[in-house]
């Protein structure tokens, strides 16, 4: 699973449970299943999470606590870093996500 430097360090601290992703058919990740997180398709996994949860949602619905789970400590902080990694016309309150929830599994030594 890819994740941009920055969210792996905040997966590796514990800050980030929660990851919302474009609801794409060919990145469609598994509960219960583990993945090895990496910032390069072709670099070793720093660390491995298991998906607990998967659902649906309106980017716009996302929750304060949610907005803690990915990470962030605002709302708007969040919108930037989704700008960020989406484009500057990336927020769409309206859009559909992928929201995957998991758990730090191992970290690579």
């Amino acid at each position: 699973m890819l994740f941009k430097r920055r969210h792996i360090e905040l997966i590796l601290a514990g800050r980030k449970t929660q990851t919302r992703r474009l609801t794409d058919k060919s990145a469609n990740y598994h509960v219960g299943r583990v993945y090895g997180i990496r910032d390069r398709w072709f670099s070793k996994p720093e660390a491995h999470i298991l998906i607990t949860r998967k659902y649906k949602q309106r980017l716009g619905d996302i929750s304060l606590e949610d907005v803690g789970k990915e990470g962030y400590s605002s709302l708007e902080e969040f919108q930037r870093a989704w700008e960020e990694v989406h484009g500057l016309g990336g927020w769409n309150p309206d859009l559909i996500v992928t929201v995957y929830e998991f758990k730090l599994e191992e970290r690579r030594k």
